[in-house]
């Protein structure tokens, strides 16, 4: 459970950090997804830990 959700939470944080960062440009895209893409997993792995 803690894998799907680390890929799903990655994938989600990923996404949202490329839509934030596309305004200002690719680089900053890049960039503000990998920090999504971070988040996204620390989030998910914090979930999978709560439901067992």
């Amino acid at each position: 459970m803690s894998k799907l959700l680390s890929f799903v939470g990655a994938t989600i944080g990923g996404a949202i950090g490329w839509w934030l960062g596309a305004p200002v440009g690719t680089m900053t895209a890049f960039l503000v997804s990998i920090l999504g893409t971070a988040a996204g997993v620390y989030v998910g792995r914090r979930i999978a830990a709560v439901l067992g």
